[in-house]
């Protein structure tokens, strides 16, 4: 057996002869590996490793740091063992709950004996964390028997992690210590606690808001935008989730193999139903002023299907809905402003006529027939054919684009004649208390499984377009959230272990050579900790559908 390999460092373009059994951190110095930012960890033949990774194989390896995803994660997977730490040392009765993210951070709840803990309890936490972090602590995966890790588990109180360590039915498991306390967070860590200077930690609501730093400016912490409306919606969820009885994906796995399933997905599908109704209620309820809808959300949200049974019911309450496609309002493209790269930036809201469309809408709501311009995206101009739109004093008018709640799409238009919908699949189930399944994955995956069914896209195309979309979604969609009327929350509680059976082979074709394999090899290891459930008892009218197919809908 040879005793050297060759290393191919990304980062600097070179590659060595190395011992066997060399460490990526030896690797950072005899290469003169050189980042802005602290190193996180290191993309070993696209799989994400902690940098005491020993090499005994020929690789490539990219270092990443905190502007990375897979860097954030670390950086907040540490973070939170950090927060579990300094929480159950100053108030050992605790229970800590790692929630969901909001207002550029991550909702958390620390309660003693049922109370949640005062505005001194969550200063004092933060100062712990911050001798914790003082003290440069390293993060140490162990590995044992799986009963031990079981037995080591129910001894710290760590009930939560252990029926997913059941399900996966492994001789050994893994987990982290950090000092003198153990947990689990599903992924890798950063070296030390020195590492995560950067955080915040502030009372919220209830709770309190744990945030990390800023991904282009690493030096601070991202900055607290309020969205009272957004947490409102996630609130009303968790509460419906404590009624089902399924707060985490063990209680979702147990309701999938007891037979509890079928009652699951009718009330999951009752709940949307019931507050589609409520949002055609209250926009009826406002003495036929409404007249321009306006739904708006970030991809994979599941607008279309919400905005044709939003039609349905207000259909039921007396209303005509009339469609109107923001496509059609495209400037020419020589008109179309340019990205940062030079290339036409079809999703900036300047790419749209908005005076043209302000016009149409007014000339709408006197009673006026209007022609509807068409757009013609292989020339990249505007054309009419002749068809033409009239509202009836029934009428209203549904739209969906990503720039619904932007005010200037309809600046002209008063405000008591529209009603503004935000749409997102805000995920309430977590996989335990500490570690939370993440929205935008949720909407990924949806996305991943749509996009592979009927766009014929692979996974790796999907995943590769991924964070230009979240781009433009941070910059078009998540800064006029809290603009909307209302939000209606698409994610469904079962829908994770539905899309598991469809996701899972599709992602397994992402091979270890493309740079998406660590994405797709992250995804997979999530869906571990599901049971399948099959779609049988899905309705054809469920959002899911327009994901999976089957809807009676049309798209």
């Amino acid at each position: 057996m040879n005793k050297t390999i060759a290393i191919h460092c990304i980062n600097t373009g070179t590659t060595k002869i190395v011992s066997r059994g060399t460490s990526l951190v030896q690797v950072i110095r005899d290469f003169g590996v050189k980042m802005k930012n602290p190193i996180l960890g290191a993309l070993v033949n696209n799989v994400l490793q902690e940098i005491n990774f020993e090499a005994f194989h020929p690789l490539s390896v990219q270092f990443i740091d905190i502007t990375h995803p897979d860097g954030v994660r670390m950086y907040f997977r540490s973070l939170s063992f950090v927060l579990y730490k300094a929480a159950d040392e100053l108030f050992p009765a605790s229970k800590l709950l790692i929630d969901h993210s909001i207002s550029k951070g991550v909702y958390c709840k620390v309660s003693v004996a049922g109370k949640d803990l005062s505005a001194e309890d969550i200063t004092a936490i933060k100062q712990r964390m911050q001798e914790i972090v003082d003290a440069d602590i390293p993060f140490i995966l162990v590995e044992e028997e799986t009963e031990e890790v079981i037995r080591k588990f129910e001894a710290h109180g760590l009930v939560d992690k252990i029926s997913l360590l059941k399900h996966k039915g492994q001789n050994f498991s893994s987990y982290y210590k950090l000092d003198g306390h153990i947990g689990s967070f599903y992924g890798c860590m950063v070296p030390s606690t020195a590492y995560l200077k950067i955080f915040d930690l502030n009372r919220y609501y209830n709770g309190l808001l744990l945030q990390v730093p800023q991904k282009n400016n690493p030096e601070q912490v991202e900055n607290l935008v309020i969205q009272n409306k957004l947490f409102e919606i996630f609130q009303e969820f968790s509460q419906w989730i404590k009624i089902l009885e399924v707060p985490n994906v063990s209680d979702l796995n147990n309701s999938c193999s007891n037979g509890k399933s079928e009652v699951l997905i009718k009330v999951s599908e009752a709940l949307h139903e019931k507050k589609i109704g409520q949002i055609a209620d209250n926009i009826r309820m406002r003495n036929n002023q409404v007249k321009v809808i306006l739904i708006s959300g970030p991809s994979s949200s599941g607008k279309t299907t919400f905005a044709k049974r939003l039609a349905v019911q207000l259909m039921v309450n007396g209303m005509k809905p009339l469609n109107l496609s923001l496509d059609n309002y495209f400037v020419d493209r020589d008109k179309t402003p340019l990205d940062v790269n030079g290339n036409h930036d079809y999703e900036a809201v300047e790419a749209l006529d908005i005076p043209l469309f302000n016009q149409n809408i007014l000339e709408l709501l006197n009673g006026d027939k209007i022609e509807i311009p068409k757009f013609l995206f292989e020339s990249g101009t505007r054309f009419y054919s002749g068809e033409t739109m009239q509202m009836l004093p029934e009428n209203v008018l549904i739209i969906e684009g990503i720039h619904g709640l932007n005010p200037m799409l309809t600046s002209s238009i008063p405000a008591e004649a529209k009603f503004k919908i935000y749409v997102s699949a805000l995920t309430s189930l977590n996989i335990d208390d500490h570690n939370r399944v993440s929205t935008t994955d949720n909407r990924l995956i949806r996305r991943i499984v749509r996009d592979y069914r009927y766009r014929k896209y692979s996974a790796r195309e999907t995943i590769s377009r991924w964070q230009s979309v979240r781009l433009g979604e941070e910059k078009h969609i998540f800064p006029y959230q809290e603009e909307a009327d209302t939000m209606f929350n698409s994610a469904l509680l079962y829908e994770l272990a539905v899309l598991k059976p469809f996701a899972e082979p599709i992602l397994l074709e992402v091979q270890p050579n493309q740079p998406e394999y660590s994405e797709a090899t992250r995804l997979l290891n999530f869906f571990s900790y599901f049971r399948p459930l099959k779609p049988t008892e899905i309705p054809p009218t469920s959002i899911l559908r327009e994901f999976l197919g089957g809807s009676s809908f049309s798209y």
